[in-house]
């Protein structure tokens, strides 16, 4: 541990944030600042905050220490009895997975007896059977990203000299099926790609017996909005695109595997109120944590333009309820009254949530708008929505009984 860094326990009494803020549960480290795929959407390397160059390649054991005390202070002081920890990149895997695990059993040391629940997010390049049996003796779980069959994939995750990772990463899937490891996989994460067929994609994820998978909108603003999309012009790619995919998952006989965006978004169409943040009006309850130990808000915000994930705020200064006091950090915990007066017009709000806060930037506004996926969350939610009323009629109830029944049960 370093000279300048506080020993465990930080401040005696760190005061509570105001405003009834949700104290912070998930943590998302950046352990790696450099990747081994040149993936030609990533919101890290390709889109306007460039700030990765200046990041040390990865997180330093006194970083890691101070983490683990933060975490640790934060728990105390919000009696929680769990927290979750992500390991992400870059591509964590770089550094091989002796290095994740003296992370987390660092972590986990230092947070006890809060618990620590850890995954590592990897591109499943590196993720061979020792690298994934040592994960899994540390009781660390292990996400892959995959954007689908081959053709899909190729289009834009490759290797820097433009070599195709597919088959590097199917195997790593396949490794990860196997009966004494797929315990710990929970999945892949899946970016649309509009060039490629949504019901390939969805069949090769399908088929290969994944546990879950998460189809992830491609990150852009209104100022530069995602590929395929045009804000103004009344289509709904995104929305044509993901509707075949719902359709087929929804009226399969057997539930083939979880699919994360259309179960958050049937549980909020029938009255739920817990999401994950691209949906729903749940507050944020999440950091991201840099490689060099400075705070930053959800990593999606470096689409928006150049520092605009930054706090300012720093592991070894300042506690994590300082975070919480942040505006920033304010905003994405104020429900509705952070929608902007379009949002609140609309009768999905409670549904959509504004979508990710990232994509509702403007630069003559901010964060004060709609998401620039609107008009493709509407038309998708409407979809979803009356898919599910018309499965509810068949059954002799309703969507509005269903909801009134939720609203009931709702602490």
């Amino acid at each position: 541990m370093s000279a300048d860094l506080p020993g465990p326990g930080f401040s005696s009494a760190p005061s509570r944030p105001t405003g009834g803020s949700r104290p912070l549960r998930e943590f998302i480290l950046k352990v790696q600042s450099r990747c081994n795929l040149d993936c030609d959407y990533c919101y890290v390397y390709h889109l306007a905050d460039q700030s990765w160059r200046d990041q040390p390649r990865g997180m330093a054991p006194e970083i890691v220490a101070a983490i683990g005390d933060r975490i640790a202070e934060h728990a105390r002081t919000h009696d929680l009895d769990s927290v979750t920890v992500r390991l992400h990149g870059g591509e964590p895997l770089l550094a091989g997975p002796d290095y994740l695990v003296r992370i987390v059993d660092e972590l986990r040391h230092r947070v006890a007896p809060t618990r620590v629940v850890a995954s590592v997010q990897t591109n499943g390049v590196r993720l061979d059977a020792v690298a994934a049996d040592r994960l899994i003796a540390a009781d660390i779980g292990i996400g892959i990203s995959l954007d689908g069959d081959r053709k899909a994939n190729d289009l834009h995750r490759r290797f820097r000299n433009g070599r195709s990772s597919y088959d590097t990463v199917v195997a790593a899937i396949e490794l990860m099926r196997e009966p004494d490891r797929s315990a710990y996989f929970s999945g892949v994460l899946c970016t649309i790609q509009l060039e490629a067929d949504p019901l390939d994609v969805w069949r090769a994820l399908r088929d290969r017996n994944l546990p879950a998978v998460d189809f992830l909108l491609p990150h852009g603003t209104w100022e530069n909005p995602p590929p395929g999309l045009v804000p103004g012009d009344g289509r709904t790619p995104y929305a044509d695109w993901l509707i075949p995919i719902f359709d087929e998952w929804f009226d399969a006989a057997e539930c083939p595997c979880g699919v994360r965006m259309f179960e958050d978004l049937v549980h909020l169409v029938l009255g739920g109120t817990e999401s994950y943040e691209s949906f729903g009006l749940d507050p944020v309850a999440l950091v991201v944590i840099e490689t060099d130990g400075s705070y930053e808000q959800v990593d999606s915000m470096k689409a928006v333009h150049d520092g605009a994930a930054a706090t300012g705020l720093h592991v070894l200064r300042h506690a994590l309820d300082d975070v919480l006091r942040l505006p920033s950090f304010v905003a994405r915990q104020q429900g509705i009254d952070a929608l902007s007066p379009i949002c609140h017009s609309c009768a999905h709000h409670r549904i959509c949530g504004g979508g990710l806060y990232p994509h509702r930037y403007r630069p003559e506004n901010g964060f004060g708008n709609p998401s620039v996926y609107c008009v493709d969350l509407y038309a998708l939610i409407t979809h979803i929505e009356q898919r599910v009323a018309d499965g509810l009629a068949r059954r002799g109830t309703s969507l509005a009984a269903v909801r009134a029944t939720r609203r009931r049960q709702q602490p």
